[in-house]
Formats: C-alpha cells, structure tokens, sequence
C-alpha cells in the first residue's frame, strides 16, 4: 500500500508550497472595522476613465502572479472597443498597510474604482481607506469574510461551487451529506459553506467529520468518515480540500476502506483534474466537481499566449473580469456606471473564465460547468450557463 499512495503522499507534502496563493488570497479572515457603503464617484464615460490595479509587484513571493494580474488587465483594456480605461498601476508589496495607503492615493489621484489587491487582508485594509470617498474595491480575494460595503471579492467562492454541486446532486436524487474538512481556515470556510448550500438545496447534513491538517491525521479520519457515512444513511460525501492537500489522499484511502464510489457519491469543492494524477485515484471514479465554462477559458488562455507568449497565472483571469466589468457598465454610457447598483446588475458580465456577477453583499456567483470522471477522463455532466438572463460584456 505504501507504493500504490506514494503519488497522494507527495502531493500532501506540497500543500503549503503549492496552496500558499491561493490560501493567501481566499482565506486571510481580516478583523479590521467593515468597510462603508460606496455608491460610486460619477464617471465621464466620453473620457478615459481612471482604473487603479493594485498588484503585489515588489512582493517577492508574488511577483509572477502580479505580473500575470497586470498583462491580463492590459489584455481587457485592448478589448473594450469605443471604451477608454485609463489603467494605473500601484504596488502594494504584498502589505495591508502599503495597500491602504495606495488605495488613498490612487483615488487621490482621480482612479474611479479599485481593481485588487491580491490579497483578503490587502483588500479590506483598501476598502476601509477610501470608504469614505465612495470609490468601490473588486478584489482578487475569494474570502467572504472581507465582502461587503465597498468591497466586493471577484474570486470564485466555495459558496458558489457548494450550491452548484448541492443543486445537481440535489436534482440527481441525493438527499443526505456527510462533509470532510480539515482543521484548519480553509477547511472552516468549506464546511461553512457546505452547510449552508445544503440547507438551501433541500440536502441534510448527516455529519460533519475533520481532521488535524497531515498525514496523519487523514489517514486516523478514515475510518471514522466510513463508519459516520455508513451509520448515517448519507449517500454522499463532500470533501473541501484541494489537490495540493489532503485530496489526493482521501480519494485513496476512503474507497479502500469501504466507501464505494459506486454507493457512495463523492463531491468536492476543488477542481479534480490537475494534476491529473488525481483522475486516476479510485475515489474520483465518478465524483462531482466544478469547472469554468471551458470555451471561454480557452479563449482567454488562447489570447493571452498570443500577446505575453506565455501561460496565464490561474488567478490572471481575476483582473480581466474586473476590468471587462468596468468597461461593460462604461460602455453603457452612465454617469453612475461605478455605483454599487450597476456593478451589482442581475445581468452580470463576461469575463475570462464564463459568465459572473457580483452580489450586493459583495460575493460573488460564477457560471460553473459539473463536471466527473469516468476512466480516467473529464467529461462535463452538466454546461456551465451562458448568461444569466442576458449577460453584457
């Protein structure tokens, strides 16, 4: 057995290395005062109109994904057609403080909307500086905790996945649930979510099982995650973590323990096919999980390559959706286009990576494609949708 988990072992040895982006970027819960309520500086749409990025380019440890955030914002200034976006740049280095204060003096400086930081902390720490100008952030952060007044987070969330996937299982006949987190933030943040899309899906919560965030630790929860999805009568499990931790190892050793992917339904709330070592593992065999509409991702992937001659960063298509937003509700030629209300329109916008709009609360919700495994191979159950309703981008 020990050969046949070598692959699952390392890829949970890489979590911190590996994750370390995205767990910055998702989960850093701020506990600073909650931003105020910005309506929007009025906007000349028949001028350029002032754009700030703040970007982490001085951050050693982030200065790839800030330039990959930076090329792709340029990539959507080049693709609004009659729309002039004035884009300036400012480095926040990776600091909530620094961040706050190029926040202040980007609207110092006549920027009408704030696109980034990168960062949770970054980005409440921004909304909290230029509250009080009325000037809106859409942040690169996917942390719910952070969202709301002035700050609106732009990426994906685990409430968005956990609905999509609750509503299909849901749909498909799945009644009962037993979610598997780790101890840690991230895994928090995923049962939370879990559990709170379930109760809106009609899905009861037949347990709820974590584990200390190693090895160890996953390997102990094993059993008790097959006896409490045995005793409980759940017809599926959700996991939240990702490729880069306890995943890999899950999916090897729950089947091996008793819990059937033929019986049981395995769902999770990180995407499954990279690396693609993980469709091989017995437990994804079947399993649910979420990706973005794959035309407009490749798309975006495609134009990208043609401009930089090299790949995107995953979280490049964060700064064009802000930036394809802006120049969406510009292109509508309203003085008001950067208002809480027009950036929160139920129509939503086209952005890299599909279809997305910003709640009033300051979330956010994607298109999302279901998608599984069978033979080692994805095949996508159910399309990510076009539009809500007649998207404008």
């Amino acid at each position: 057995m020990l050969a046949v988990l070598s692959t699952p072992r390392k890829l949970l040895r890489k979590a911190v290395a590996v994750g370390a982006f995205l767990g910055l970027a998702a989960c850093d819960p701020a506990m600073m005062s909650a931003p105020g309520i910005g309506s929007g500086p009025s906007v000349n749409v028949q001028a350029p109109v002032p754009v700030a990025l703040l970007i982490p380019r001085s951050d050693s440890g982030a200065s790839a994904v800030a330039a990959s955030l930076e090329n792709a914002a340029r990539l959507a200034v080049d693709s609004l057609d009659g729309v002039q976006i004035d884009l300036r740049v400012y480095d926040t280095a990776g600091d909530a403080q620094r961040a706050a204060l190029q926040a202040e003096t980007a609207v110092a400086e006549g920027a009408k909307i704030i696109i980034g930081p990168l960062f949770g902390e970054a980005a409440n720490a921004a909304g909290v500086a230029i509250a009080d100008n009325g000037v809106n952030v859409l942040s690169f952060s996917n942390n719910p905790s952070i969202a709301g007044g002035n700050v609106f987070v732009l990426g994906p969330t685990f409430r968005n996945t956990a609905d999509r996937l609750l509503g299909y299982a849901a749909r498909e006949g799945r009644n009962s649930v037993v979610i598997v987190h780790p101890q840690n933030v991230e895994g928090e943040f995923g049962k939370a979510a879990i559990q709170a899309a379930a109760s809106r899906n009609g899905v009861r919560v037949a347990a709820i099982q974590s584990f200390p965030f190693s090895q160890e630790g996953v390997s102990t929860a094993v059993p008790r995650i097959r006896d409490s999805i045995s005793s409980t009568g759940a017809d599926t499990v959700f996991l939240t973590s990702n490729a880069a931790g306890a995943l890999p190892l899950l999916l090897q050793l729950l089947p091996e323990a008793g819990v059937a992917p033929t019986t049981t339904q395995y769902m999770g709330l990180a995407r499954w096919d990279v690396p693609a070592q993980i469709l091989s593992l017995p437990g994804a065999q079947g399993g649910y999980f979420t990706l973005p509409d794959a035309a407009a991702k490749n798309a975006f992937d495609s134009r990208y390559r043609a401009q930089f001659g090299s790949e995107p960063h995953p979280l490049a298509g964060l700064a064009f959706d802000g930036v394809a937003a802006v120049g969406a509700l510009v292109r509508q030629g309203r003085a008001d286009a950067l208002s809480v209300q027009a950036l929160t329109q139920d129509s939503g916008f086209q952005g890299a990576n599909g279809v997305f709009r910003i709640h009033p609360d300051g979330t956010n919700e994607r298109g999302l494609a279901v998608a599984t495994v069978r033979n080692n191979q994805v095949i996508i159950l159910d399309p990510a949708p076009s539009g809500f309703g007649g998207a404008g981008f």
